[in-house]
């Protein structure tokens, strides 16, 4: 698959979703960019604004299976995984799959559950398997995790653990929508529901191959070397408590090749990396409390930083 079948395939899934998510195309773009690399999404913002509709159009859109969990305080970790249980007939132990096997795995209100529950995640997020009772079993392929998840302020609700919002490859906030896009999800919901009408505007088969593609895509040295820079920036930043890890880098990168891909680029360039540096970098810092006093997040410092590391000019292949 080659650039333009991945602008093709983008755009494609992009229009299936702006159909359901009114007025909010940069959201959208943002998933599609989270799918094509393979990554997971948080999806973050107070409830009702279209959270688990954004992650069900999606799962639809792309095809395969599909399951979700609702994560409560008292869901357990096999609620999660699975477990095994005691077949009746033939007296023996057999395991039985939990909803995280499956090819697109919503998991709504993902921080209204206990961190022990919250961490079953973790395993099956980075390496794509779950290990029940010493045995390791490997996740469907392509395999996603859309969890939404409603701000930390809310009533009920945990704060995810560092370690697990690392491995969201993005995160993204709807917002309310603006005046015009609410009147017209009025029209579109009167008597029935966008999401009824969404259909698989691709293959299984056809979306591992854009993720392949995609890290195909071509980065040149210098651009390598501005992901790196942009980075380190952060762990040198006065406001941050906390800077990205190592795997920010690699996202990063890998972010700004789908986002080449989706623009039909062959290769990065420095504006690929600059437009997805805070969706993938403003969840991996921590700001500290007298910057956050002042109203900074972690997106807005990104946006700073990425205004203070020298760009490179040289990006094209040779």
């Amino acid at each position: 698959m080659d650039a333009e079948a991945l602008k093709t395939l983008g755009g494609a899934l992009q229009s299936e979703l702006s159909r359901v998510i009114v007025g909010k195309p940069d959201s959208v773009r943002d998933a599609v960019v989270t799918l094509f690399c393979g990554g997971h999404l948080l999806v973050e913002d107070v409830p009702g604004v279209g959270k688990t509709t954004l992650a069900k159009a999606l799962a639809k859109a792309l095809g395969g299976e599909f399951r979700r969990v609702q994560f409560t305080p008292d869901l357990l970790p096999s609620d999660v995984t699975g477990g095994s249980i005691l077949n009746r007939t033939t007296n023996q132990f057999e395991f039985q799959p939990g909803p995280v096997f499956a090819n697109v795995v919503l998991v709504d209100e993902v921080n209204r559950a206990t961190p022990k529950t919250q961490s079953a995640l973790l395993e099956a997020m980075e390496e794509r398997q779950v290990t029940v009772d010493g045995v390791t079993r490997p996740l469907p392929e392509p395999f996603m995790v859309i969890a939404t998840q409603n701000n930390i302020e809310m009533t009920g609700t945990y704060p995810l653990p560092e370690a697990q919002l690392d491995r969201f490859l993005a995160r993204v906030s709807l917002g309310y929508p603006d005046r015009s896009s609410e009147a017209a999800i009025l029209t579109d919901q009167q008597t029935t529901h966008p999401l009824q009408t969404v259909s698989a505007r691709a293959t299984l088969a056809e979306i591992s191959a854009a993720q392949a593609a995609v890290r195909k895509i071509f980065v040149h040295d210098s651009v390598k070397e501005y992901v790196v820079d942009v980075v380190r920036a952060t762990r040198d930043n006065a406001q941050l408590a906390l800077g990205s890890s190592p795997r920010g880098s690699l996202y990063l990168m890998l972010a700004g090749q789908a986002r080449a891909g989706l623009e039909g680029s062959a290769f990065v360039t420095p504006d690929h990396i600059k437009a997805v540096a805070p969706l993938v970098l403003g969840h991996r810092v921590i700001v500290r409390a007298e910057a956050r006093a002042r109203g900074a997040t972690g997106p807005s410092i990104i946006q700073q930083i990425m205004g203070t590391v020298a760009t490179p000019t040289a990006f094209r292949p040779s």
